[in-house]
């Protein structure tokens, strides 16, 4: 296993589905139906094509065998802005192949700031990544999984209130890989 496809798992185990951010990856996650492709794009146009592939990969390819992909991109995209401004180029990509509707690309990057927060404000941590990525997700399985939900739309909300309870020492030590530059 690729070192860098190793630590995207590490943090999906730890963050993601240990600190139960999302409560829909742990299923998917265990049944080994998650799927993380290290990108060697170092130019948009190469990373698009990546991305293509990838969704087409999915196109073809029930969900019972891969459920999501996670794209990690450890060459390009290190800045939080452009990373953002990149996401105008996947959503035409979606578009253009008519793909709007049933994949989404959820976003997770090292510096994710939401917007109205200061760099520093633990709420940004839900979406902090060792690397930038790209979430490929189907739109059917979004859907199927909020409609068995009890609580959707508090999920932000406690994951928030989560991660601002949480000691300094523990979150230095859950996002280690933010200290170190992982990216």
């Amino acid at each position: 296993m690729h070192p860098i496809e190793a630590e995207v798992r590490q943090w999906l185990d730890d963050i993601v589905i240990g600190l139960n951010l999302c409560p829909f990856a742990a299923r998917p996650a265990r049944a080994g139906r998650v799927r993380v492709v290290v990108s060697e794009a170092r130019e948009e146009l190469d990373l698009l094509a990546e991305l293509q592939l990838e969704l087409a990969k999915l196109d073809d390819t029930p969900a019972a065998e891969i459920e999501t992909t996670l794209i990690a991109v450890p060459h390009m995209l290190a800045d939080f802005a452009e990373y953002n401004d990149f996401f105008d180029q996947v959503d035409g990509l979606l578009d253009q192949f008519e793909w709007s509707g049933l994949y989404q690309v959820a976003s997770f990057h090292p510096d994710y700031q939401f917007e109205g927060t200061l760099p520093d404000d633990p709420e940004n941590l839900t979406n902090r990544a060792p690397y930038p990525l790209l979430h490929l997700l189907r739109e059917d399985s979004v859907e199927a999984a909020i409609a068995s939900h009890p609580d959707v739309d508090g999920i932000p909300d406690a994951n928030i209130r989560k991660l601002r309870e949480m000691d300094d020492a523990t979150r230095a030590r859950l996002f280690a890989y933010l200290a170190r530059g992982a990216h």
